[in-house]
């Protein structure tokens, strides 16, 4: 049994802010018993004004936050899932100008054990008026990421990744105990497919599901969904942070639940390849 921690947060414009509550939620987990935190996508700003953000968008080796969690895993002694940060990608392999919305697992001893870069770009319009142009600004990832913790295997996604079964198949197919995907949804999208989508990754990568999420109104007039979770195997939901306030909350990550569920329901085994359909 391994008992984890997610912060649900209201992310702000200044990083720094960011930075001192991630700071605090880490040794809040920690003082819980909890042997992972998780916190949501953009846990290190959140900001729509994308002229006023890029001022604080940073290298990894210079990003506030991400060097706060690192120090705040070592002191504490956990492992901290950073949801996910705006990077700025300037020298890296493939560099175009856009940044990356990148995943840090960072090890209790505050080194850097994964990243993974979102892959699936949030480019929507919805009934609601809400306009969003992720690629605009964020250049995908190219592949699944897939770290040793201990909690087990910890498969990595990021938001609107969640509407993408390929990217779960994968991770299934990957033997992921668990799969993080932190998310900022919006409260439209949220009401409507965030339970439903949740429950059904559990279910078909056979594995617990932790999403941190993003919650309430925030510094640059957005609005997102909350309503952190925790889903077993099964798709049972064993925690519901709601869609209301911040906060730390706790729950557990049971591998009996998950090697029961693997055997009465063999669906990673029972796969068959499919090809494209014939239309007839």
């Amino acid at each position: 049994m391994a008992r984890v921690a997610l912060f649900q947060m209201t992310s702000g414009i200044d990083p720094q802010a960011n930075a001192d509550a991630i700071d605090q939620a880490v040794a809040e987990a920690k003082a819980g018993g909890a042997e992972m935190l998780f916190t949501p996508e953009m846990c290190g700003l959140i900001d729509k004004d994308r002229t006023r953000a890029r001022a604080s968008i940073r290298k990894e080796a210079d990003d506030v936050v991400l060097a706060a969690a690192r120090k705040a895993a070592a002191e504490h002694g956990i492992w901290v899932a950073l949801g996910s940060l705006a990077i700025d990608r300037e020298g890296e392999e493939g560099a175009d100008g856009r940044y990356a919305n990148r995943t840090f697992v960072i090890d209790d001893k505050g080194a850097i054990a994964a990243r993974y870069d979102k892959m699936h770009m949030f480019d929507v319009d919805l009934a609601t008026g809400e306009r969003w142009r992720e690629s605009a600004a964020y250049a995908p990832g190219e592949g699944a990421v897939v770290v040793e913790t201990p909690l087990g295997r910890l498969g990595l996604a990021i938001c609107y990744d969640l509407r993408f079964p390929a990217l779960f198949e994968a991770l299934g197919q990957a033997r992921c105990d668990v799969i993080a995907i932190p998310a900022a949804f919006t409260v439209p999208t949220g009401g409507a497919h965030w339970h439903l989508l949740q429950r059904a990754r559990a279910v078909e990568a056979s594995a617990w599901v932790v999403s941190a999420a993003q919650v309430g109104t925030h510094e640059d007039g957005r609005a997102t969904y909350g309503h952190s979770l925790v889903v077993d195997p099964w798709g049972g939901v064993a925690l519901d942070m709601g869609g209301e306030v911040a906060g730390v909350a706790f729950a557990e990550i049971d591998p009996a639940r998950t090697a029961e569920v693997r055997a009465q329901l063999p669906s990673l085994g029972n796969r068959r390849p499919v090809g494209a359909a014939q239309v007839s």
